[in-house]
């Protein structure tokens, strides 16, 4: 729930926004604001989540700090938006996890899923943990069935978890069923190209002065990474069910090519990412909500790191262990999905399904 005192500092800044309008070509926030009468926890749910965080407005504002007004657009819609994520969380009961949800906890999660993914293995079939045939046959350390069920099950939940949320941010928000159903193409065109990631068409900028393309270019290799990656493990499941081609595969093969490519993209997006949070200026941030960032960045890297290692030392006797290490790796970024930073990337593309189902395209000096 929005906190009171969260809703009316809220209010009030875009109040104040609403009545200068200086800053309505930079993103798709300041067109939806003056289609809307702000005075809800749903419309600033929806506001906040529309924000791509560029920075634009708080270099262009009057009214930033140092002055009286404290208008500090980023910031505020940050802070609103970490609420949202516990308010549109399920299960429900989940929702303190978005608060807990940090580095420590995350690298916490994966070594635990490690060390439980190694002991059932070594109880197992020990032998199969160093193997010494260079055979880099995957199921002889973790038999596909096994694989499928806890994969399976891990997935259903998430999916059902990720669904649940979803429907209820678009009640949080207080978006209608047309919205989305007529906003959802121009949603899907702004998410693939990410085009709101610099204000007024020109590149985000990183402090007063300072702009470049790495945010955007860093957000593309992280999103089309994970899409790659994902790409990879389900033509690898046709191979195996539909053709029954039994893995390993080769380095030519469609599912290598498409993990090694996605691979690279989850390594350098999410370094590019943790680097530029380190230099961005922290006005531009909430800093409560920074560990979740650096959560879902370092599962994103280690999982791919893990993966490519495995792919490149697949014949050799370490194959075993980092088979171990992926899996966990896998796992602990899975099961936090549903509860890290990751929901903001389905958030804000069903408030731009909204934006543009309500208002139509946004203004052609972003394109």
């Amino acid at each position: 729930m929005l906190p009171a005192d969260v809703t009316r500092h809220g209010l009030h800044v875009l109040t104040v926004c609403n009545a200068c309008r200086y800053c309505e070509q930079y993103c798709p926030v300041f067109p939806a604001l003056e289609n809307l009468r702000i005075g809800s926890p749903a419309d600033l749910a929806y506001l906040a989540n529309l924000c791509h965080n560029c920075g634009e407005c708080l270099y262009a504002c009057q009214y930033a700090p140092p002055h009286e007004f404290g208008i500090n657009v980023p910031r505020t819609l940050a802070e609103i938006r970490g609420y949202s994520y516990e308010d549109s969380c399920w299960p429900a009961a989940f929702a303190s996890a978005f608060r807990h949800n940090n580095l420590r906890t995350g690298l916490s999660l994966l070594a635990g899923l490690v060390a439980a993914t190694g002991a059932i293995v070594v109880a197992v079939n020990p032998s199969s943990v160093w193997p010494s045939d260079g055979d880099a046959d995957f199921y002889a350390v973790i038999p596909h069935g096994a694989m499928i069920a806890l994969f399976g099950l891990v997935s259903i939940f998430v999916l059902l978890a990720t669904g649940m949320s979803a429907v209820r941010f678009w009640r949080v928000a207080g978006a209608k069923p047309v919205a989305l159903s007529h906003g959802v193409w121009g949603a899907v065109g702004d998410a693939v190209t990410m085009r709101h990631l610099h204000g007024g068409g020109v590149d985000c900028p990183s402090d007063l002065e300072m702009r470049t393309p790495w945010r955007r270019w860093f957000h593309h290799c992280t999103a089309y990474g994970f899409a790659l990656c994902f790409a990879s493990t389900s033509v690898a499941a046709i191979y195996h069910t539909v053709l029954g081609w039994r893995a390993p595969y080769g380095y030519t093969s469609v599912p290598v090519l498409l993990g090694t490519i996605g691979g690279l993209g989850l390594l350098i997006g999410p370094a590019g990412l943790a680097v530029l949070k380190k230099r961005r200026d922290p006005s531009l941030t909430e800093p409560d909500r920074e560990g979740l960032d650096e959560s879902f960045l370092a599962l994103l890297f280690l999982t791919s790191l893990t993966g490519l290692a495995l792919l490149v030392l697949r014949h050799q006797s370490v194959m075993g262990i980092l088979l171990i290490v992926h899996i966990g790796s896998v796992l602990a970024l899975l099961v936090t999905l549903p509860y890290g930073k990751f929901v903001h990337s389905l958030y804000r593309a069903l408030a731009l399904a909204r934006h543009h189902g309500e208002s139509g395209p946004t203004p052609t000096s972003l394109a």
